[in-house]
């Protein structure tokens, strides 16, 4: 009776949102599935088909792309990359909670691809300041890395009143709990019943 369910991340890098991820995982795992990408290239040593990438060949790739079976594709140095609706399609067909974690352009691709099954959360820290530290304490970015990124942020920050939900992770397990509790209210939102089959049974 209940519909197809997205639940879709957006955030700056650095706010946190695998670790919010890894939580609802480790709670929930049997109940989600968590959308990974598609490409052509071969799998590296220690990647496995499935896990890290879907890993599949230039022809059916290009198939799927005149079928239009991508969500959003690209070329990246002669290998093509992108979010397959195939294993999303199967998943939500098995009743699985499908997860996006997915930049603001990408939210608003998925937004027309999925208009009624899709429930949205921005993930923030308080303010840029902390971004900033989180990013500085990561001790892989560059100077240059940390500015790019920082920028990226302000242009998603413009977008938060297009999602249902904001959390501003500050404190992980208060973030966890509010995370947690969008999941959960996910099966009681309207949007994701079939409404008149409902009213039809209830009424019978």
């Amino acid at each position: 009776m209940v519909s197809r369910q997205i639940l879709l991340i957006s955030g700056p890098s650095g706010s946190g949102k695998s670790s919010l991820l890894s939580k609802l995982f480790a709670e929930f795992k049997d109940k989600l599935y968590f959308s990974i990408s598609s490409t052509t290239r071969a799998a590296r040593q220690g990647e496995k088909d499935g896990v890290n990438y879907h890993f599949i060949s230039q022809e059916q790739f290009q198939a799927d792309i005149n079928a239009g079976l991508f969500l959003e594709w690209a070329n990246v140095h002669g290998n093509l990359y992108g979010t397959s609706l195939r294993p999303v399609t199967h998943a939500l067909n098995e009743g699985k909670v499908v997860v996006f974690d997915i930049d603001v352009q990408g939210y608003f691709l998925a937004k027309k691809q999925y208009p009624k099954e899709i429930t949205a959360v921005f993930i923030s820290t308080k303010n840029s300041s902390i971004l900033a530290s989180r990013l500085e304490n990561r001790g892989s970015e560059s100077n240059e890395s940390i500015k790019t990124r920082l920028e990226n942020a302000k242009n998603e920050m413009k977008y938060i009143k297009d999602y249902d939900h904001i959390i501003v992770n500050d404190d992980l397990e208060a973030a966890y709990e509010s995370l947690r509790a969008i999941f959960i209210s996910m099966h009681s939102k309207c949007a994701n019943f079939e409404i008149e089959e409902f009213c039809q049974n209830w009424n019978n």
